[in-house]
């Protein structure tokens, strides 16, 4: 069974562009084959991979590995489940993003309807 993690004790992001799996592993509490598993289950996790097939992850993939591991371990989903939920998630980041831009779009084509 999965053991329930204690999220107070997350240690911040350093600023930086790039971590090792090694980096990740503690900044997330999560062993590296369990990354590199999670790699092959949920596609929006998709380390640089450079020399000798080195994994090297930006700050937005820890954050994403922080919110699979809240999900898979703190609040029970399965890995189907998680995939399921971050795929909404992503929908409705997508959504709100497109309907400023339609907004946005509007505003401008009305300021230039004022000035023909």
């Amino acid at each position: 069974m999965l053991e329930k993690s204690n999220n107070n004790e997350v240690c911040p992001i350093p600023d930086k562009k790039y971590f090792t799996i090694g980096e990740v592993s503690e900044l997330c509490g999560v062993k590296p084959h369990v990354l590199r598993y999670w790699e092959q289950e949920f596609t929006e996790l998709s380390p640089v991979k450079r020399r000798g097939n080195r994994r090297y992850y930006q700050p937005h993939e820890v954050l994403l590995i922080r919110q699979i591991k809240e999900l898979l371990y703190d609040q029970g989903f399965t890995i189907g489940g998680a995939k399921s939920f971050l795929t909404k998630d992503l929908m409705k980041d997508n959504k709100a993003i497109s309907s400023e831009m339609i907004k946005e779009i509007i505003s401008e084509l009305e300021a230039i309807a004022k000035l023909l």
